[in-house]
Parts: C-alpha cells; sequence; structure tokens
C-alpha cells in the first residue's frame, strides 16, 4: 500500500479539502513521486510547484492513482476509463474529479 501525504482525513483518503462519499483516491505527483489525495494537500506541504504528468508517461503504464478503498495503484488508463470506478475492487469515484485532470495530466 503507497503511503499517502498531505491532510488526511480518513483511511480512504479523503482529505480536509475533499470530503464527499466519493472522493476516495490519491494521486501519484510527477515532480515529488508521492501520493496526495488533491493539488491543495500537495502545495500545502510538499514545498515545490506541480510537475504534470506527460502523454508520453502516462501511455507507458506507470501507476498515477490509488484507490483509497482497496489501496490499488492504477494506471491513467484504468482510471480515466474506468467509468468512475476502481477497476480492481469496483469502488465508486467522483466523476468531478476528470475537471481537474489539467492540473495532474498534461493531455496534450
Amino acid at each position: 500500500m503507497p503511503e499517502i501525504y498531505g491532510s488526511i482525513v480518513d483511511d480512504k483518503t479523503r482529505c480536509a479539502h475533499y470530503q464527499l462519499r466519493l472522493d476516495i483516491i490519491a494521486l501519484r505527483f510527477r515532480c515529488c513521486d508521492k501520493y496526495y489525495p488533491c493539488y491543495q494537500c500537495h502545495e500545502e506541504t510538499s514545498g515545490h510547484e506541480i510537475q504534470r504528468w506527460l502523454r508520453s508517461e502516462l501511455d507507458a503504464g506507470k501507476p498515477v492513482v490509488c484507490c483509497g478503498e482497496c489501496k490499488a495503484e492504477l494506471t491513467f488508463s484504468q482510471y480515466s476509463g474506468g467509468g468512475a470506478r476502481c477497476v480492481g475492487c469496483g469502488a465508486r469515484f467522483n466523476p468531478k474529479c476528470a475537471l481537474h485532470y489539467d492540473i495532474y495530466f498534461d493531455l496534450s
């Protein structure tokens, strides 16, 4: 199970910024190779700026998302193509997280 950093409030990876029932993912940040529940947790505690994952890195299949329910590490393809569900345990994720892809991923 990967270590999760930031302002975590429970064992499902929810944080001080995102605490809805479906807010159960953590994202691996390219700049530090650490998982945080959200960009705000990273900004508050990491001491450096976010570097987005490049499309070529995402296509290579490195895990970049951790399911807060089963702690499975997912590739971007598994995460983005999973219908807002974990491909491992079926837990539902917040579909609105896709609105923040541009913070974490350079998909150009």
